[in-house]
């Protein structure tokens, strides 16, 4: 019987993507799923994709880099579903823009996103799923929490960011029965790149040249990405790399800690348009 059966999986950013993928697999698990997102569409999209796949689930309208939101989306999981077994924060966002280019404005969105809103949903699911015992707990970081490139500080910042929390955590709760996990997608075939912040001065044919480099440089489907964190969660993995470039790029990493940047990019490299969820 599968790990997952009976439980229930709270996904952030399930409208779309990895987090939509997830949502059914864990239903084909036997999993109920508390699934959040600020697109309340591509959600109930998913929802209908959840109980065709024989599974059952609720969706809930949050914003992760609203604190008390969050806060109150573990509540009603908590009333409704009665707790969270499984947590995946996957939800996320993209700027594209080197430091000089790059505003507070949009550095601190891409903060408050991709890594408060991991925080604040570690702080308030954690407890639920320590209360219920053998549970997961998991972090979507990036292949870009290992490496760093080009264009993608803000990206970059808050996925490093994650990474070291989630490690942290993970050495603090490695004699419990709740496993946590650092997940470091390469490229997925999402929408991350076409929803990305970009430069003011950008273009309309910048944005589809990016999406366009992206999309020839992603090779793992979203499902392919979601069996790949189900078994790596399974095997209760402290990393799970998804896809051939995220392995690659993480041996380059450690074989070459100062100089990756010079092997990897050159002088230009379209490796900083990738990204993942």
């Amino acid at each position: 019987m599968s790990p997952f059966n009976g439980k229930v999986a709270v996904i952030t950013g399930a409208a779309s993507g990895i987090g939509r993928a997830l949502a059914v697999a864990f239903a084909q698990e036997g999993a109920s799923v508390a699934i959040s997102d600020v697109d309340m569409n591509g959600l109930a999209e998913t929802l209908r994709m959840v109980e065709a796949a024989g599974g059952s689930g609720r969706t809930y309208q949050v914003d992760v880099g609203d604190r008390d939101a969050v806060f109150a989306f573990a509540d009603e999981v908590q009333s409704t579903q009665g707790g969270a077994d499984i947590l995946i924060n996957n939800a996320g966002v993209a700027q594209m823009a080197t430091v000089d280019e790059l505003t507070m404005d949009d550095l601190e969105w891409v903060m408050k996103i991709d890594y408060w809103g991991m925080v604040y949903g570690t702080k308030a699911f954690l407890p639920q799923i320590k209360a219920k015992g053998d549970g997961y707990l998991a972090n979507v970081s990036s292949i870009f929490g290992i490496i760093a490139v080009p264009g993608q500080a803000a990206y970059n910042s808050a996925k490093f960011a994650i990474r070291g929390f989630t490690e942290a955590l993970r050495h603090e709760m490695k004699d419990t029965s709740t496993h946590i996990a650092c997940i470091h997608p390469g490229g997925v075939k999402t929408s991350i790149v076409k929803n990305a912040r970009f430069l003011q001065s950008s273009t309309a044919q910048d944005r589809t040249d990016a999406s366009t480099n992206f999309d020839k440089l992603a090779r793992t489907t979203p499902e392919k990405a979601a069996q790949i964190i189900l078994n790596g969660l399974r095997k209760r993995k402290g990393r799970i790399l998804i896809g051939k470039d995220a392995r690659m790029m993480d041996r380059i990493q450690r074989l070459f800690p100062a100089k990756y940047g010079s092997i990897m990019f050159g002088k230009k490299s379209p490796i900083g348009e990738l990204g993942n969820k």
